[in-house]
């Protein structure tokens, strides 16, 4: 990473667990560990993209770095001050700083209320517009922006179609003027071309107002085009970080390069399809030593009892026994 950029938003050891009760008295017997320890950095103005199968944590890291859900350990610090400790009046001033962009915008927008009052309500609720004139003009200026005209302010969602509905919740996120958007799936419920349309309003709004992103997703040829660096997770874990043209031209991880290896491409020259083979172990007791492991073509006996360090390799850090002869474990 660029020692000179300014550091965004800096997460330490995440954790989100869920308590399983079991019982008349409901006692907990044990934890799902959605999150387990996950850590990042994210350069301001910049996209980190948080990739991996379903169920492995990374829409629950997204949620718990913003409040949505509840943390169980770790900080999540914006300018170096910890979100996760903040409440009341505090907690609010930094609500505005940091939005979320949901995966399905048909199930995030309320279908009674008008488009003008759905992007209107983080005005509202920040007090940012001198009066009711000035938040409209705040809320159409912001639907023109995002390729709405005006006309688009006195209508309801379901009038609109999917690509359009996205395109107000990306309105909805950037009228307050944040300065972190969680974008969790954003594209994933959209026709492959209306998914370019928005992935490239999403990179012109990044350069125009200098926005960060954390982009979340399972789409490796979006994280690709969108990514300065990429995050692949597993079961609760970090696996795998570094440079988005390094991960993607070499690889270090086998999870990392199942992934690939397993993703469709239009290239001629690409390698055949190669399904990653067997199922995800449960986040309630995963496995011991290194998390991948039970499914791992490069398996050694230290993988499946020892806890696995990061390791530095080219562009960034990978968390794999294959690589910790050529670096001190971080």
């Amino acid at each position: 990473m660029n020692n000179e950029k300014e550091v965004l938003i800096e997460v330490k050891d995440l954790k989100t667990w869920y308590p399983i009760r079991k019982g008349i008295l409901k006692r907990v017997v044990g934890h799902v560990k959605a999150v387990d320890g996950v850590s990042f950095k994210i350069n301001k103005g910049e996209t980190l993209s948080l990739v991996g199968e379903s169920g492995c944590g990374k829409t629950t890291a997204g949620k718990t770095m913003i409040r949505l859900i509840e943390h169980t350990g770790g900080e999540v610090l914006l300018r170096g001050e910890d979100l996760l400790t903040k409440e009341g009046q505090e907690l609010l001033k930094y609500r505005k700083d940091v939005q979320i962009i949901f995966q399905d915008p048909a199930n995030s927008l309320d279908p009674r209320m008008l488009v003008k009052d759905i992007v209107a309500e983080g005005i509202r609720s920040f007090g940012l517009a001198k009066d009711e004139d000035d938040c409209m003009e705040r809320v159409q200026k912001m639907l023109e922006r995002v390729g709405l005209g005006a006309d688009a302010m006195y209508r309801y969602p379901h009038e609109f179609s999917g690509g359009q509905r996205q395109r107000i919740c990306i309105a909805r996120a950037l009228v307050v003027e944040p300065e972190f958007i969680v974008c969790d799936e954003a594209t994933s419920a959209l026709d492959v071309s209306v998914q370019a349309s928005i992935l490239n309003l999403l990179k012109e709004l990044q350069q125009e107002m200098n926005l960060t992103y954390l982009f979340i997703t399972h789409d490796l040829s979006v994280v690709e085009y969108l990514s300065d660096h990429v995050a692949v997770m597993y079961l609760g874990q970090i696996m795998d970080y570094g440079e988005s043209t390094e991960l993607f031209n070499n690889p270090k991880h086998p999870y990392t390069q199942a992934l690939l290896n397993s993703a469709p491409s239009l290239d001629p020259d690409h390698r055949e399809l190669t399904a990653l083979g067997g199922d995800v172990p449960s986040p309630l007791n995963p496995p011991k030593g290194c998390r991948f492991h039970t499914r791992c073509p490069k398996v050694m006996d230290k993988c499946k009892t020892e806890p696995v360090s990061f390791y530095d390799v080219s562009g960034g850090h990978c968390r794999c026994f294959l690589y910790e002869t050529a670096t001190d474990a971080k």
